[in-house]
């Protein structure tokens, strides 16, 4: 097996075999307090891919921020082939406000490829790029849904494209959403450099739900598996069941007809009939009440968890299956794997 090639991150350079934690600078505090991206490079010995690992870009998404450190403490890290470039905290500002945006009020997350000379988020999203992404061969960047808003754990990615859809698979997620890019993401910006790219939603802003960090872990391990930097699962792990995942051929996002106090709504993953009852709206003084009801058969990928809502509000996030009773048994396939502890 050929040795591994040293990789230059920042101003630090990685020999094979090597470890290192590196700090990238990124804007300061008013405070004059600096602030730095914390980094850390795993080099293996052996020739082999690059994969980076990323989590917060959204700075109030913190499942990934557990996933990437309970990787970086596995052991079996020690032994890959190639080399995984960890960045557990993106938007650093963000995490620390526990805040989704930048100081600047922008999504960095609509700011790729960015500008050296640009706004804050401009700035952070060209450093990223510059000297993460570009050093890479693959990505997977990690996210949960919104405050106050759950996804169950999917993968979203650009299925057109094989290696992309090999990887979505081999993650073992249990749904798979064939995701149109976005102007200014970083996968849209991924995918114009060539690098495959996954993104892992999954669990709520601002918490950590475990099954979620369970199966973000399991699903890097098996995304490493699938391109060479592990071995492939002993006999032991292959006998222990797996998720083959299902794809959405198309999503929508049922929403709230009237403001109100939402009831007795469906529960994440849950299977749902066309015209059945998703939830219902009152108002506070019981004089009224409409029903919430899905608009085709499906699955329940993503909701709202506050009691309350605005006309409009986006409440449940259906998912449409072209065998709707197979994604329900891979759901619950998924929910029976993951109750296992690691």
């Amino acid at each position: 097996m050929t040795k591994n090639r040293e990789i230059t991150i920042g101003n630090t350079i990685v020999q094979p075999g090597r470890r290192a934690e590196i700090m990238l600078p990124v804007a300061d505090l008013y405070t004059a307090t600096s602030l730095a991206m914390p980094v850390q490079v795993i080099s293996g010995r052996k020739e082999g891919p690059v994969l980076f690992v990323s989590a917060a870009i959204h700075g109030d998404e913190l499942n990934g921020v557990e996933i990437i450190r309970r990787l970086l403490n596995r052991k079996i890290i020690r032994s890959i082939r190639g080399t995984l470039i960890a960045v557990p905290i993106v938007n650093v500002h963000g995490f620390l406000n526990q805040s989704r945006y930048l100081p600047d009020r922008r999504d960095l997350n609509r700011s790729f490829p960015g500008s050296a000379k640009g706004s804050v988020a401009a700035r952070l999203a060209n450093l990223f790029i510059k000297k993460i992404v570009s050093a890479a061969d693959y990505g997977v960047d990690l996210h949960t849904g919104a405050i106050n808003r759950a996804n169950l754990p999917q993968i979203r990615a650009n299925l057109d494209d094989p290696r992309t859809f090999e990887l979505a698979r081999a993650f073992g997620a249990p749904v798979i959403i064939d995701s149109d890019l976005r102007d200014g993401s970083l996968r849209g910006c991924a995918a114009e450099m060539g690098i495959p790219i996954l993104i892992y939603e999954a669990g709520e802003a601002l918490r950590f739900d475990e099954t979620s960090i369970r199966a973000g872990l399991r699903g890097i391990f098996n995304v490493m598996r699938a391109i060479g930097m592990l071995p492939e699962k002993g006999e032991a792990e292959r006998s222990r069941k797996s998720v083959e995942p299902v794809v959405a051929r198309a999503t929508r996002w049922v929403r709230a007809a009237e403001s109100g106090i939402v009831h007795n709504r469906a529960k994440l993953g849950s299977r749902v009939e066309n015209g059945e009852r998703l939830a219902t709206i009152s108002d506070p003084l019981g004089r009224r009440e409409n029903v919430i009801r899905a608009p085709f058969d499906g699955i329940v990928i993503g909701r709202s968890n506050l009691p309350l809502a605005h006309e409009g509000d986006a409440l449940f996030h259906l998912g449409s299956f072209r065998d709707v009773p197979q994604a329900e048994d891979v759901v619950e396939t998924f929910a029976i794997v993951h109750e296992d502890k690691e």
